[in-house]
């Protein structure tokens, strides 16, 4: 295995300093959200509609609780004070201060931001970023973007911003934002608009510092301030200190407070002469509504520029917590700079081999991943009680009330900050991976994030996000600190074991969850609800079924099978220095191999998770009748027991002889166990002495991977499609009480309101899964070697060794980003304009999940979150070759 180190350059040097806590490099960065509105944390209706509660509308006049938003922000790592920029065209209705979307409710495919704007570079200490934002220059389309949408229904695309005709012959401007550091707490700050169309524009820039409201609440902080000095804004706060935000040129400043205008929002009298939207006042309806005394909690700097048509025009300003005669001596040189190792921060990241699309595409991706953290702050049992909820007596009819331990006041990597403005279990596990590439100890913070007493529950749940902290989410944690630690150990020679021994205890913790809580009949078949997939089931799986009972999920089962194989890697890890952990082996072998016969096994009805017809895996549906039926929808189900399969060194061996006594003694001792395990070679080594851990014997892993491969069901342009496209032709239909039921391919959006319609696992490209599965494919041609081959794709004839599957896969998903030979990139759907023009067809988008066939975009589309695992697959096997994934596993990791 190869790889560029990149040497000590000050990018990793700084890296170096924040993680011993030398210098705060990351106490600034991105933090602010791109919505704030709308969301579970300010929502205190009585029937918890968040959406309508809070609205785009008010957020422009109504002061949030719980956080803040803006366009290309930045604060301090607990957002109390905030930069961002507003943007005025002489058009407008309003002053943009914020991203405007569609709430669940008004998209045809539930909420979806019409804007566009892009993550295009970000150091991790946030030393240098750059931000893009296209501001059409005539009247942003916000009534038609509503009326049309909501007259769509689920069989129609989705009305977008470039549809309204808003962009036609290029009258927008291109506006940069970029940041760079010549401190930690001394931040650069430079705003250039190009103006794209073809006559001279006008552009009123509003760069805006204020702070996050934190004083009128119970409990509530002092009142900070701001203040006009000469050239600057001065912020003073009892915990920042005192900051400067200098400017250049006699330019006019604007200050009001960030407090409601309950006027316009309540139509109740307001008590203080100057409120939030003040400044919107202002500068778009020529109100006298900002302060004359040049003080307050919220000010913009108010440049009117004049751009002639294809040319820019560039603004400078600097927040620092020094008094400076001369703020702009060294300026243009820390910016020079700090973009030149930027550069060579990511030479250092990406391997040699790769073409420079492919490069932009990898340093896109990571940006994304760095642009969408995000400061999130959330008191659980204070948020209840201002519900006027005991936050002791726990209320089914409140969301999240059994969860009142939980104190969220962290950055947090988001989904997308726009559209998933908040933590997700099993996306932040995925997140890591990415992460791990530029900044490992943030990606172990986030991993160490919700196993925290403060998030973990009291009983080993880990939350899953916050409209409902107690559903739950694929058990991914292990896999992604198992992943963390052996990259780091792999990069510097030397593991983490503090971090790993403290994740597996809490880990264990949520395992033994798992156990207590998700075997409704105590036989080691696993349910769990959704499990992540949405709309995946023929029934809403978190829901009660129509038909009563519960179902055998394959997918929750196979996800315990993952997770005991995982923990089991991480004791045998540990257990080379505390052999106390030998038992912790010997109990997860056992549960194991217990998961697996019951994944296999057919009952007294006849009835398995594996059907041996189809040669694959579904779920059960279990009758309260005592009858069973299997749910045949070929989908991603099936394929999760795929993804559990884990390779463990033969040097274990000889380094535990009494945990491979203990595992043969135990199988002795069990003949179904017996039966089943030995017949999988378990305990038997493979081509490079190696053991497996796998859910199927070698037939049966050949009939998965031919439908798996087959580019009619399962294998399409752009990756594993979620669900086979044999369901095109031969929909899935169930009848219940004279009701159909039914599941059929749908390649692009979904066509049913389940779990809010704004997702589908019913035929794209999910880039997580894929990913378990590449994984899955190099572990097993470490165990079976170059000899063990298969048709891919499934009838070409071409016969592949596993490795080289995992390969087919893995540039499968990276080409939905890159341009083909006709220029277009697939992410970009039908867009002849991000084919076409030069301005756009280098922007990137990394959206949630993409169409089966085409590989275009869909869903949230900045959920740089888990689809920055593209970085990942595109980097992957330029790293490791076709013997370095099993040699990994020859020696020991310690």
């Amino acid at each position: 295995m190869t790889e560029n180190s990149g040497g000590a350059d000050p990018e990793r040097l700084r890296l170096a300093d924040a993680d011993a806590g030398r210098a705060a490099w990351r106490r600034w960065g991105p933090y602010l959200s791109e919505r704030q509105w709308g969301t579970v944390r300010e929502d205190y209706s009585p029937g918890g509609d968040a959406w309508s509660y809070f609205t785009h509308d008010q957020a422009r006049s109504r002061a949030y609780r719980w956080g803040e938003d803006g366009i290309a922000g930045v604060s301090d790592d607990k957002q109390r004070l905030c930069f961002a920029l507003a943007l005025w065209n002489g058009r407008d209705p309003i002053l943009k201060e914020r991203m405007f979307g569609l709430t669940n409710a008004e998209g045809n495919h539930g909420e979806d931001v019409k804007e566009y704007y892009f993550h295009l570079d970000s150091t991790p200490t946030h030393s240098y970023m750059k931000y893009l934002y296209k501001y059409p220059q005539g009247a942003f389309p916000y009534d038609d973007l509503v009326t049309v949408n909501r007259s769509r229904g689920r069989h129609d695309p989705e009305y977008e911003l470039l549809d309204t005709g808003v962009f036609d012959e290029d009258r927008y401007f291109d506006v940069f934002v970029e940041y760079a550091k010549a401190g930690p707490e001394d931040l650069l700050i430079e705003i250039t608009a190009y103006n794209r169309g073809p006559d001279e524009a006008t552009l009123h820039l509003l760069p805006t510092l204020w702070f996050r409201h934190t004083w009128s609440w119970a409990g509530g902080t002092a009142v900070p301030g701001l203040r006009r000095t000469p050239g600057a804004v001065r912020a003073v706060h009892d915990e920042l200190g005192t900051r400067w935000l200098y400017f250049t040129g006699e330019t006019e400043t604007l200050f009001t407070e960030n407090d409601t205008d309950n006027e316009r929002v309540f139509g109740s009298p307001n008590t203080i002469p100057y409120v939030k939207d003040g400044i919107d006042r202002y500068v778009v309806h020529g109100e006298t509504a900002v302060n004359p005394q040049q003080t307050g909690t919220k000010a913009a700097v108010h440049h009117v520029l004049t751009v002639p048509a294809d040319d820019s025009v560039t603004v400078r300003l600097r927040l620092t917590d020094t008094e400076l005669a001369d703020p702009w001596a060294e300026f243009q040189q820390v910016f020079d700079t700090r973009r030149t190792e930027a550069d060579m921060f990511f030479e250092g990241v990406v391997p040699d081999g790769l073409t420079e699309d492919e490069r932009r595409m990898v340093r896109q991706a990571l940006a994304g991943m760095l642009w969408s953290k995000q400061y999130y702050y959330l008191d659980v049992e204070r948020w209840l009680a201002e519900h006027g909820v005991d936050p002791l007596a726990a209320d089914p009819r409140v969301r999240n009330s059994s969860w009142y331990h939980m104190v969220n006041d962290e950055v947090i990597s988001m989904p997308d900050t726009w559209e998933y403005p908040w933590f997700a279990a099993w996306d932040l596990a995925f997140h890591a991976i990415s992460l791990s590439m530029v900044d490992i100890g943030f990606a172990k913070s986030q991993l160490e994030l919700l196993l925290r007493r403060l998030y973990l529950h009291p009983n080993g749940q880990i939350p899953a996000y916050e409209w409902n902290f107690g559903d739950v989410n694929p058990p991914v944690h292990a896999w992604a600190v198992l992943f963390v630690y052996e990259l780091e150990k792999h990069r510097t020679g030397r593991g983490d074991r503090t971090f790993l021994e403290n994740a597996f205890q809490k880990l264990m913790k949520n395992f033994t969850w798992w156990l207590n809580r998700k075997d409704v009949d105590g036989n080691n078949v696993f349910q769990g609800g959704f499990l992540g997939l949405d709309n995946i089931g023929v029934f809403d799986r978190s829901a009660p079924l129509p038909t009563g009972g519960h179902l055998d999920q394959a997918d929750g089962t196979a996800w315990m099978a993952l997770y005991c194989q995982n923990l089991l890697e991480i004791v045998i890890e540990l257990a080379d220095d505390n052999r106390v952990y030998v038992e912790h082996a010997q109990t997860l072998f056992e549960h194991f191999a217990w998961i697996t016969v019951a994944m296999n096994h057919i009952g007294d009805d006849n009835q398995s998770l594996w059907d041996e017809e189809d040669g694959f895996f579904y779920d059960v549906l279990r009758l309260p009748d005592g009858g069973a039926t299997r749910l045949k929808v070929r989908s991603l189900v099936g394929l999760i027991p795929l993804a559990a399969t884990s390779v463990i060194g033969g040097w274990t061996d000889r380094r535990f002889p009494e945990l491979v006594q203990g595992a043969r003694e135990f199988v002795r001792g069990h003949p179904a166990v017996e039966a089943l395990v030995s017949s999988h070679h378990v305990l038997g080594p493979g081509a490079a002495g190696h053991h497996l851990f796998a859910l199927f014997d070698e037939e049966r892993l050949r009939c998965i991977l031919s439908r798996m491969l087959d580019e009619d069901e399962f294998l399409g342009p752009h990756g594993i499609r979620s669900l086979s496209r044999y369901h095109a032709a031969h929909p899935y239909t169930f009848e219940v009480h004279g009701e159909p039921y039914g599941v059929g391919y749908l390649p692009a959006e979904s066509d049913s309101g389940m779990f809010g319609g704004n997702s589908n696992w019913r035929g794209p490209v999910w880039f997580p899964v894929n990913l378990l599965l590449v994984r899955a494919l190099l572990n097993l041609h470490a165990y079976h070697g170059d000899d063990f081959t298969v048709e891919c794709p499934t009838g070409s004839g071409l016969r592949m060794n596993l490795y080289e599957v995992a390969r087919e896969i893995a540039d499968r998903l990276t080409a939905t980003f890159l341009r083909d030979a006709q220029g277009s990139r697939p992410v970009h759907g039908a867009q002849p304009k991000f084919a076409k023009d030069p301005h756009r067809r280098d922007l990137i988008l990394f959206h949630e999940y993409f169409h089966g066939d085409t590989g275009a975009g869909l869903g949230a589309s900045h959920q740089t979150g888990w689809t920055g695992l593209a970085a990942v697959t595109a980097t992957l096997f330029h790293l490791v070759g076709d013997g370095d994934w099993g040699a990994l596993r020859e020696e020991p990791l310690s």
